[in-house]
């Protein structure tokens, strides 16, 4: 694993249209990051090969069991490492180039692990976490007061717009196309044209003529090319729409929802954490909440939306609990550099130019404390009152701001909104007693501090249950012949 695709080198990702490869029509994109550039096929030129027509073309997915389809997916997974996959090393050395804030090391770590992902315990867990496997697998049915209901999940014509932020998406979009059995499209973001593009290289191998392989497309175009868009979000095209994005995509994507077509929106959050004052017990708690705390901020370089940015600590406000604060703060910043490079980096690669000018800001502002952000490796602010920074909502680069309370209490209405994905705690009794004022402000997932990183897709995510969304659910009603025309709101007494 030595070489690395240069910076300024021009990096070719083909166009793949279920189980084609299409390497012509090249057109030029610029990366996020310096000197790469992209070179991929113009989408324009395909949008009818792209789209799925016929609906009915879905079929070739009934013929298989699920325990099939999880035994293909185990060995699917079994084929992504980039120690022996030639498409996922280069999708790798790609990204290590191209991705604005994550360092070799934790892309390498998390290349290393999506093959993880696959393995069919893991699976049948997520399956049942959300779903109930039986719903995908044939007709369940259920008796009613006054009929017989038969329900049954089917796949459907999905587009993936997938976030930059982190792999293990990529290989959620195909998962899930496999499980619901339907026709995904999957835009690859402009910082990992990669990742999905070499698992669909590595199904082509494997199995030219699965149905995974023929309903997977991967494709890259600059979002807010109308032309393209407007011909692909047609409901006679396509059914869903799993959009992952900041705000100005999200609204961007909205203009084209219309009858027809749902929007799955898993839009931008905000994550924290909430710190009971038994942190403050001794040195030894003080270590340890500071050790849990600095892995929610600088876990893979805080670019995820679970990670913590501000932390509201159960302290006091007076000066010696302020001084003890400082003192976890310092622990904190300590902690941050300590963590281990496959997940965290001490030399950001891509530190908010503004972000620094704001910390700097304030360095001599006797209402805030520092420490640390005197290069990219990111630090600590420590409030000296209730209050957070005017900049909460900008911090990355594995900063947080640490916010004194009196009472945990106060830190429902300053901290917890409708955006607020992640809220990590300590210590683990302090759960029972913050989850319902939490749960009513809006926050979607409640976790022990020092776990924030550590999602899982057996749950709900962003308080919806995507993969239920993603499919289409199919009713079969009877009613016992003496019942036609004298049931429900209809029944003749």
């Amino acid at each position: 694993m030595d070489s690395i695709i240069d910076s300024q080198t021009v990096v070719t990702v083909p166009l793949i249209i279920r189980g084609r490869i299409i390497e012509d029509n090249l057109i030029e994109f610029g990366g996020r990051r310096g000197g790469v550039t992209l070179m991929t096929p113009d989408v324009n030129k395909y949008v009818d090969e792209i789209t799925l027509r016929n609906p009915a073309d879905l079929r070739d997915w009934y013929s298989l069991e699920m325990e099939e389809i999880l035994d293909f997916l185990e060995e699917l997974g079994s084929r992504l490492s980039p120690s022996t996959n030639p498409h996922i090393r280069r999708a790798l050395e790609a990204s290590i180039a191209a991705s604005s804030g994550l360092t070799p090391e934790p892309l390498r770590f998390m290349y290393e692990s999506q093959r993880h992902m696959l393995k069919k315990e893991r699976v049948k867990e997520m399956i049942e976490g959300v779903f109930h496997e039986p719903y995908l697998e044939r007709w369940v049915s259920h008796q009613r007061l006054d009929r017989t209901i038969k329900v049954r999940a089917f796949g459907s014509r999905m587009v993936h717009i997938n976030p930059g932020n982190g792999i293990a998406i990529a290989l959620q979009s195909i998962m899930n196309t496999a499980l619901l059995r339907g026709d995904s499209i999957i835009k690859s973001p402009s910082n990992d044209p990669f990742t999905a593009t070499a698992i669909a290289l590595t199904l082509i191998e494997m199995a030219p003529n699965h149905p995974l392989t023929k309903h997977i497309t991967v494709c890259y175009w600059k979002g807010g090319d109308e032309a393209f868009e407007r011909r692909l979000y047609r409901p006679n095209n396509i059914e869903k729409i799993v959009a992952w994005g900041g705000l100005s995509s999200m609204k961007h994507v909205r203009g084209y929802i219309g009858p027809g077509v749902d929007l799955i929106a898993l839009d931008p959050k905000n994550s924290c954490s909430l710190i009971g004052a038994e942190a403050f017990d001794s040195d030894d708690t003080m270590r340890r909440a500071a050790s849990l705390l600095a892995r929610d901020v600088g876990a893979f370089n805080q670019e995820g939306c679970a990670n913590s940015r501000v932390a509201y600590v159960e302290s006091g406000i007076d000066e010696k609990d302020i001084e003890e604060l400082n003192r976890f703060g310092q622990m904190v910043f300590e902690e941050l550099l300590r963590l281990p490079s496959e997940i965290s980096s001490n030399d950001h690669p891509n530190f908010s130019a503004v972000l620094r000018d704001e910390i700097g800001g304030i360095r001599n502002n006797p209402y805030f404390k520092v420490f640390g952000c005197k290069a990219n490796e990111g630090g600590v602010i420590v409030s000296q009152e209730t209050e957070q920074v005017e900049f909460a909502i900008h911090i990355s680069g594995r900063v947080v701001n640490i916010v004194p309370v009196n009472k945990i209490e106060e830190a429902y209405d300053i901290g917890i909104t409708i955006d607020t994905q992640t809220v990590s705690i300590y210590p683990e009794s302090l759960k029972d007693k913050v989850r319902n004022e939490c749960a009513w402000r809006g926050a979607q997932r409640l976790t022990s501090l020092g776990c924030s990183s550590s999602l899982s897709f057996a749950q709900p995510h962003d308080a919806i249950e995507p993969m239920r969304r993603m499919a289409r659910w199919l009713v079969i009603e009877d009613f016992r012949e003496e019942d036609f025309g004298n049931s429900g709101l209809f029944k003749v007494e």
